[in-house]
């Protein structure tokens, strides 16, 4: 193969247009090979216009930086969409739990919930104490704690000698 052929730049930049282009669209991701994609075209359009190896190449770091700059606004706006990962404990973020046992007030006090079938530690994200049998939202997971915050408190029925 040789390199310094122009034809042969023709063809390694329409390739490298697909293969960048295939890779971005097998790989989850925001825009990163896209821009390179869009390099090697232009210098692909570029050498078949019979321009010289050095605008070729030129033409290929500049549009990829260019288009690189102009994706990274949409790249960012898309990413910040993404939701929380649902995997492991991080499953449980968002969820509606049963407190089974109250969780003191403090931080770092912790009681016990019941979400599906699992019991975890809980502490109250403010700080309040939560009673057994309110409802709590998981906020985030903490290690091996969950951290909840009040949705709704049991009722209270009244004491026997009450007016």
């Amino acid at each position: 193969m040789d390199f310094s052929s122009p034809e042969t730049w023709r063809w390694i930049w329409l390739v490298f247009s697909v293969v960048f282009l295939v890779g971005e669209l097998a790989l989850a991701g925001s825009f990163f090979l896209m821009p390179f994609a869009i390099g090697a075209l232009l210098a692909g359009v570029s050498a078949f216009a019979g321009a010289p190896l050095a605008v070729e190449w030129g033409l290929f770091l500049a549009g990829s930086v260019v288009s690189f700059a102009a994706m990274r606004p949409l790249a960012a706006r898309l990413d910040s969409r993404t939701p929380l990962s649902r995997v492991g404990a991080n499953r449980w973020v968002g969820r509606e739990a049963y407190v089974v046992r109250d969780i003191p007030a403090g931080t770092s006090s912790t009681g016990l919930i019941r979400l599906d079938r699992e019991e975890w530690r809980a502490e109250s994200l403010t700080g309040h104490p939560i009673r057994a049998g309110s409802t709590v939202l998981v906020s985030r997971v903490d290690g091996t704690r969950l951290v909840v915050m009040l949705l709704d408190e049991p009722l209270t029925l009244p004491t026997e000698g009450a007016e």
